[in-house]
């Protein structure tokens, strides 16, 4: 349940609790690598967030996410509870940045090798090319 009285929390954690990151290691690390700033200035993970605090995370191919704190949780809270942690100020993508996207994924979809066989296919190639 959120609580709005709170006189604050890690922001890792807030970043976790609030289904921002999977884990509060990948919110750590991001903090370390510079990827969250609070109020424009760079955080450190230990950082302790206060409501109306602004946080923008920077994700993949240069997007960066702006948010409102709002209130906080002292444990995990359903994803769709989560959301009432927090005010999502990111503005809307434009048109070149979704056709960009869409071409970002194309691309990695079509330069991603196939997966590797697997036990039964690795027999099937053996009995195949005759070495079985």
């Amino acid at each position: 349940m959120p609580d709005k009285t709170s006189d604050g929390m890690r922001i890792d954690q807030w970043l976790d609790v609030a289904c921002l990151f999977r884990t509060r290691s990948d919110a750590q690390r991001a903090c370390q690598s510079g990827r969250i700033a609070v109020n424009s200035q760079p955080a450190k993970a230990n950082r302790r967030l206060k409501l109306a605090d602004i946080v923008e995370i920077s994700r993949p191919s240069g997007r960066k996410q702006r948010l409102a704190v709002l209130a906080f949780a002292a444990a995990h809270v359903a994803r769709a509870e989560a959301r009432t942690l927090y005010e999502d100020l990111t503005p809307p993508p434009t048109p070149q940045e979704i056709e960009a996207r869409r071409f970002e994924r194309l691309y990695k979809a079509a330069m991603t090798p196939p997966h590797a066989p697997d036990k039964r296919q690795r027999r099937e190639i053996r009995r195949f090319t005759g070495r079985d």
